[in-house]
């Protein structure tokens, strides 16, 4: 006994032909859009990092856009003095700085989800142990791994925080790529995504909003000059010359200043905007 269904073959293979082109062309205008779901993540992961030790906040900068000659003048710098290391200094003389009038520091402490600093218990803690308010900091390696992996990577290799006074939120070093293609590969959309996954993962972990450090150049470059984390995220920016100059967009004011690369002890010197007592309240969220 024939069943008669409704429809032919004919017209169920048309439909299913149609709607998989349909399909198609959705993704293809996704993909031209920046606006699919994969945006944040290259199509094919990095290597890890092969010379991490070489890459500290500013090291890119010097290498693209100068050290700078001139100074800034003395008035520009009448906020709190602080400095910034990595593994490249080995161990630090922290009593050296904090006679010198140094009271915080930043830290590295990992990049990507292979490297931690082999110096980071003697900085990290050497600087606290002198009296100075200290924090860490992540070498963004976007195109190696997620920003969920590489913020939980940060966190349980030493950039968690505590509300001890002397503690600062740990912050995110965005520069120019040590390993190839300046913006690593990505869309402005992508890094971005990125670094939310970045920022949303750290917030989870710790309840602060991190610091970010980046150059308005590469900024600008990188991410078309997106605005949305000022108003969250603290700025810390490095430029090598008389001035602070121009920010980023989303930021009407600078949180800290890296203002030189050549500065006494370790190189990196970095000016806080404000008095002790707000350095405080940064470190005590």
């Amino acid at each position: 006994m024939l069943v008669h269904r409704s429809g032919s073959p004919h017209r169920t293979r048309s439909l299913a032909t149609a709607a998989g082109a349909l399909l198609a062309l959705l993704a293809l205008l996704l993909g031209l859009s920046g606006g699919s779901a994969t945006a944040a993540t290259p199509a094919k992961d990095a290597p890890e990092p092969s010379h991490p030790g070489q890459d500290w906040a500013g090291s890119q900068i010097a290498a693209h856009e100068g050290t700078g000659t001139d100074r800034p003048a003395t008035g520009l710098l009448s906020g709190v003095e602080g400095v910034d290391v990595s593994g490249h200094q080995g161990n630090v003389n922290w009593q050296t700085l904090w006679n010198s009038g140094v009271k915080f520091a930043y830290v590295k402490a990992t990049e990507s989800t292979s490297y931690v600093n082999e110096y980071f218990a003697q900085q990290y803690n050497g600087s606290y142990n002198i009296g100075m308010i200290r924090g860490a900091y992540h070498f963004a390696t976007p195109n190696t791994s997620s920003g969920a992996a590489q913020a939980n990577y940060f966190v349980d290799h030493g950039g968690g925080w505590s509300k001890d006074g002397k503690t600062l939120p740990g912050a995110l070093d965005m520069e120019y790529n040590p390993y190839g293609a300046t913006c690593y590969g990505m869309s402005a959309t992508g890094l971005v995504n990125w670094m939310k996954d970045w920022f949303a993962t750290y917030k989870s972990r710790t309840g602060r909003d991190a610091v970010i450090y980046t150059s308005t150049s590469w900024w600008k470059q990188c991410t078309g000059n997106y605005a949305g984390f000022g108003s969250v995220n603290p700025l810390w920016v490095p430029r090598y010359g008389s001035s602070v100059g121009e920010l980023p967009a989303g930021w009407g004011f600078h949180t800290i200043w890296q203002y030189t690369s050549t500065g006494p002890t370790v190189g990196d010197h970095n000016s806080f905007n404000g008095a002790y007592d707000r350095l405080q309240a940064l470190a005590n969220g």
